[in-house]
């Protein structure tokens, strides 16, 4: 691990009403991460689809319904892109059905925008892409629970469920964001996200997803499942392919690897965790709570060795959230700009439907990022703010550059490995506003 010279502290003084801010000297980082990188992506979906001998079960003429999700998976239009080859070569019809819950403002256009903001685009993709919000029941679990489907795919002679897994920002367990809740929450569109996220309120969620998912395999035509798992670096490390009676074993299998390779912050603690953007692309939860701490317990869930922020600083929204902010009530404090950007129509649904009505409560709010910083570190104890830990991040997806205030190096423990960059200023415009933390090797 490489360091510079931290003999001298550096101050910054800001004022703020009737007294002076002093803030502590901020350092650039490199973190580094483990995991593969997949160069080249088709070839790996074609080796991964290969394997399933798909050719026995998917007969020519026949349609494939393709999953696609509201994520901003790493390299996703070309992963849909990629299946929709190698099914054209089985001489199958394949298309796309947009597979978000209530995201889009749980509307048919809304998500077929959604998807198109991310490139997947029938002219790109090579299929057509079938968007609605009606769902067809098509049975109940052993518990008597009703389970949906999108009514394209439910009259599809086939489905290909293709997700990425993950942590979930919510649940914990064997079992948490892949295949399963793609089939019950993203094909069971509104209908099914309300459903099963009031079921999630009483019952843990891995039996909860086990379940559904099962209905929906004896009763929906699943074909095959192809996941993808990304690296600290958010970059396509793992595709692998599964037959619908292995889903659970080869989701718990991935899920593992995938929380090895998650990136973290550098330090597992903070005064201050400053993040310059959230968004449904970036997490469900708009940031991702297993980065950030406060992630939710649920019924028996356990949680334990959660990041410790006191206090979380969220200055805007990304582009391709579309004025989502769910997830904004992970937040202590945001900007004006932030809420006079949001939808909050969008953001409601999103969030009473998922059981997490308080993801939408607003923070307190301040006009500029220079006031809610000062604001923050006015309130530490009796630590004094040019002494405060301050972590800064782009977003919880980019995390390979991130700025830690001088403090941090001195009191806490490093949870990743990363080499100092060296100091950077605190640059406020006209404003009282930061420019946008870069991500790359320089600021």
């Amino acid at each position: 691990m490489a360091w510079v010279s931290l003999k001298v502290f550096r101050y910054i003084a800001l004022p703020i009403e009737s007294y002076t801010v002093l803030l502590p000297s901020m350092f650039r980082i490199r973190q580094s991460f483990s995991g593969p990188r997949i160069d080249d992506v088709p070839a790996a979906v074609h080796d991964a689809l290969a394997k399933r001998e798909l050719g026995t079960r998917i007969r020519p003429g026949q349609t494939v319904a393709l999953t696609a999700g509201s994520r901003g998976i790493a390299n996703i239009p070309v992963i849909l892109k990629s299946t929709v080859h190698y099914l054209r070569g089985l001489g199958a019809q394949p298309f796309i059905v947009p597979s978000m819950g209530t995201h889009g403002g749980s509307t048919a256009e809304g998500q077929r925008k959604v998807l198109e903001s991310y490139g997947i685009t029938e002219e790109f993709i090579g299929a057509p892409i079938r968007s609605s919000m009606e769902v067809v029941e098509i049975g109940r679990t052993p518990q008597d629970w009703p389970v949906y489907l999108d009514k394209h795919a439910a009259n599809a002679d086939h489905i290909g469920v293709v997700a990425r897994i993950k942590p979930h920002t919510n649940y914990s367990g064997p079992i948490e964001s892949g295949w399963l809740k793609m089939m019950a929450i993203g094909l069971g569109k509104r209908e099914g996200a309300a459903w099963y996220h009031r079921v999630f309120l009483d019952h843990s969620y891995d039996p909860v997803v086990r379940s559904v998912g099962r209905t929906i395999r004896q009763n929906a035509p699943i074909a095959f499942g192809l996941a993808t798992v990304e690296n600290g670096y958010e970059q396509t490390a793992r595709i692998e392919s599964a037959l619908p009676a292995d889903f659970e074993s080869v989701e718990e299998r991935l899920l593992i690897q995938a929380k090895e390779w998650l990136a973290r912050l550098p330090f597992g603690q903070a005064d201050l965790l400053i993040i310059d953007e959230i968004g449904k692309e970036i997490s469900g939860s708009g940031l991702d709570t297993n980065v950030t701490g406060r992630k939710r317990a649920m019924r028996t869930d356990t949680l334990e060795n959660q990041p410790d922020m006191r206090f979380i600083f969220v200055r805007g929204l990304s582009k391709h959230t579309h004025g989502n902010a769910a997830g904004i009530g992970f937040a202590d404090f945001t900007t004006t700009r932030l809420i006079e950007s949001m939808n909050y129509a969008d953001t409601r649904v999103n969030c009473v439907t998922s059981g997490f009505a308080s993801g939408a409560n607003l923070p307190v709010r301040y006009d500029d990022d220079r006031q809610a910083i000062e604001a923050a570190l006015s309130i530490l104890g009796l630590r004094e703010p040019q002494n405060a830990r301050i972590i800064r991040i782009k977003n919880t997806l980019e995390l390979e550059y991130v700025e830690v205030s001088e403090p941090c190096f001195h009191e806490l423990k490093p949870t990743t490995k990363f080499e100092s960059l060296g100091p950077v200023s605190w640059s406020f415009d006209a404003q009282g506003n930061l420019p946008e933390l870069t991500t790359g090797a320089t600021s």
